[in-house]
Formats: structure tokens, sequence, C-alpha cells
């Protein structure tokens, strides 16, 4: 009888505490604000009078409200997705029956056109069609294809010649815009279908 007792004073005074905290929680929501910080105006508000806004002088900083642009991938994260969205093309040319490494020069030249097409969706504006990506995109051919730089710079560099380079460039840019945001490539843009549908294998 006498444990039975112990464990009802036991849990009667847990179910307290457990009131208790709850009561304690409520108030400190109800008394202190979410988010704390000084007020800022932004320029879209600048011609509104200050005492129409709350004031409020805390110390604590407030994460920015103003929608910030998606940032440009830097070169690592550049190489990154370059690398991951060839070697899913590379794997679906080797499933569809086209092996890359085995291919001839020119299905590896519309590879290296795809794949700068696609360096250009995935790089900013400021970056497109530079040295820079371009060596990428040719490190890049060279480690998935194994055509070696100097063929990938000079397809890349002669990319306006060839129509068929241009389409494939034109289906790489298509493909990685769409793998950008939903991380896969249509069909009609993969690395596949660009070397089938404009050049005779």
């Amino acid at each position: 009888m006498m444990v039975n007792g112990l464990i009802l004073f036991i849990q009667v005074g847990l179910l307290a505490l457990l009131v208790l905290l709850a009561v304690r929680v409520i108030s400190l929501v109800r008394s202190e604000p979410i988010a704390v910080g000084r007020q800022e105006i932004w320029p879209a508000t600048r011609d509104t009078v200050a005492t129409d806004l709350p004031s409020n002088n805390s110390e604590w900083p407030v994460a920015s409200r103003r929608p910030t642009p998606e940032a440009a991938p830097d070169r690592a994260e550049l190489i990154t997705r370059l690398h991951i969205l060839a070697g899913l093309q590379e794997r679906d040319c080797r499933v569809k029956g086209l092996a890359l490494a085995t291919a001839p020069d020119a299905v590896k030249a519309y590879a290296t056109a795809w794949l700068y097409g696609a360096g250009c969706a995935l790089s900013d504006k400021g970056s497109r069609h530079s040295e820079a990506l371009a060596g990428i995109v040719a490190q890049t051919i060279n480690r998935k294809t194994g055509m070696r730089q100097p063929e990938a710079m000079q397809a890349i560099s002669t990319l306006t010649d060839s129509a068929v380079y241009l389409a494939c460039f034109r289906a790489g840019l298509e493909g990685a815009e769409f793998w950008r945001y939903n991380h896969f490539v249509p069909p009609t843009s993969s690395l596949y279908d660009a070397i089938t549908a404009n050049a005779f294998i």
C-alpha cells in the first residue's frame, strides 16, 4: 500500500512539473518576440516616415529579409556540377550502347560541345565563353572520354564552324539548365540524343 502511495505521489509531482513547464514556455513565448533586432528601412520604403515604423533598438542581429539572387557557382562548385552532369550523361550513353571512351574523335568532339553548353548554363553570365570555362570543360572531357585537352579546346574554339557542334552545344545548354532546377536531363536534351539526332554513328 505504501509503495502504491509513493508511486502516485511521484506521478502527481511529475504532472505538476510538466504543467509548470508548459505555463513557463507559453509565458515566455508571449512576452518575447520571435525576431528581435533593429528595424531596417529598405530602399522601397525610404519615403515612409520613420515614426510610422516600429522602432526596436535591440542589439541582437536580425536576418535580412531582402531576397537574394542565386549566387553564381564558384570554380570548385562548377567543376563538381560538370563532373556530376558529365558522369550522368556518360552513364546514359553507355546504357544505350554508346561508349564515349571508345567512340571516334568526332563523337568526343560532339560531347565536348554538349558539355561546353552545359558549362555555360551552369556558370554565371560573366564567365560564360571564357578561357577558364573552356579549360574546365576540356579537363572534364579528358577524364570522361579520354580526349586530349588540346583537341577539346580546338573543338570548343571551332564551335561555330559546324551545325552539329552548335546543335550539341544548344542541347547541352538546355539540358543543364533543366537539370539545374529539376535534377534530371530531359531525353530530348541529353547527350545521347544530341549525338544520335545530329550525327550519323
